[in-house]
């Protein structure tokens, strides 16, 4: 039957599936059941489990502000350090509650800089260097990421001009940002294009492809320096006036005055899988490496790491070159897969992270 309904898809290039019954692992149906495939963003279910084996399913990522001086009577003598932890999932409305806590710690006044720390993780300028500049999809990865590394780009015309904005937006807030500018230009083709400056995404989008209004998400590539720039305008409403972020090295000695704690891993996991992430999936597979491993590793170190992994879980041979699934080269069988889905030291963790679909006859 598997076979029949394959073949009357009309699918192209070749298909391999498996059907086992998830209770005893039984091999129902198969085709080309150990054919090597991409697979896509079903890599994110082995990437769940491995970053919940690492770090624990109460694992929370902190983002925190240090002072790197003394502080007296509110005032800083020295820097303040926005520090990441590689919170994937940190969005503007964070930064507003952690501006207000920095506010309620009682600090008034920095007299010295204002710095940013992204080494949490190793920095990666995107996952996938085929893909187009333009998709937010394929985001830089940093140790401190915010908004899933994209800003957001509107645009409206009015009297034949256009006017356009690029801001931050969350939930409750959208502070402009000037970490990336966006210019409308007469051409065709291409749609974007991208080019970097010094701290700054320039950005031109070709006027024939604008509509009378509308907006995208673009991707940030110094997404440091854009939480930084995000975080100062959320100080100055509470009366803390910073200067402009700069990134610095080497994380800072010093007392923590403020923090942030993302959701537990395992509900963070559980909106991976639903939503299909890929800045979540490479922040947890690259923090679960680190923390396997006792040092950052790059992306394709990790990728390899987590591939040993799912051997030693299932007994598979998965070949992966990145955890969210996005590159074309990693290779899963469909063997394999089912495997991995039906192992006893697997499915209990991982079955509570995936959405149920419950079939409603033998047609749907």
């Amino acid at each position: 039957a598997a076979a029949q309904i394959i073949r009357q898809s009309g699918l192209s290039g070749t298909v391999g599936c498996v059907l086992a019954n998830t209770a005893t692992g039984e091999i129902l149906e198969a085709v080309a059941p150990d054919l090597p495939q991409p697979p896509a963003s079903v890599a994110k279910a082995f990437t769940s489990l491995y970053a919940i084996d690492a770090l624990g399913p109460a694992h929370r990522f902190e983002t925190r502000i240090f002072a790197d001086g003394p502080v007296r009577d509110g005032v800083l003598d020295g820097n303040l350090v926005l520090v990441g932890g590689g919170d994937p999932n940190l969005v503007t409305d964070h930064l507003a509650e952690l501006a207000k806590r920095l506010k309620d710690a009682g600090l008034r006044e920095v007299k010295c800089g204002f710095h940013v720390w992204d080494n949490a993780l190793v920095n990666l300028d995107e996952i996938d260097s085929a893909q187009l500049d333009h998709l937010g999809y394929n985001p830089t990865i940093t140790g401190l990421n915010l908004n899933y590394n994209r800003v957001h780009f509107e645009w409206k015309r009015a009297d034949g001009e256009y006017t356009t904005a690029v801001d931050a937006r969350s939930q409750n807030y959208r502070p402009a940002v000037t970490v990336a500018r966006v210019q409308v230009v007469d051409r065709t083709s291409p749609v974007f294009t991208y080019r970097a400056t010094e701290g700054v995404d320039e950005w031109t989008v070709a006027r024939r492809a604008l509509n009378n209004g509308g907006s995208r998400w673009l991707p940030v590539r110094n997404p440091a320096l854009y939480a930084g720039e995000v975080f100062a305008t959320f100080a100055r409403s509470h009366g803390i006036v910073l200067k402009r972020p700069e990134e610095v090295a080497a994380l800072p000695d010093g007392q923590v005055l403020a923090t942030y704690h993302s959701d537990p891993l395992q509900q963070m996991m559980r909106g991976m899988m639903r939503f299909s992430t890929n800045i979540t999936a490479e922040a947890a597979g690259l923090s679960a490496t680190a923390a396997l491993t006792g040092q950052q590793r790059g992306l394709r170190t990790s990728a390899l790491g987590m591939a040993r992994w799912a051997d030693g879980r299932a007994g598979i041979a998965p070949y992966f070159v990145d955890h969210s699934g996005l590159g074309d080269a990693s290779r899963v069988t469909a063997a394999d897969m089912v495997r991995f889905l039906t192992a006893e030291r697997v499915a209990p963790t991982l079955r509570p992270l995936m959405k149920r679909v419950d079939l409603v006859d033998q047609n749907r």
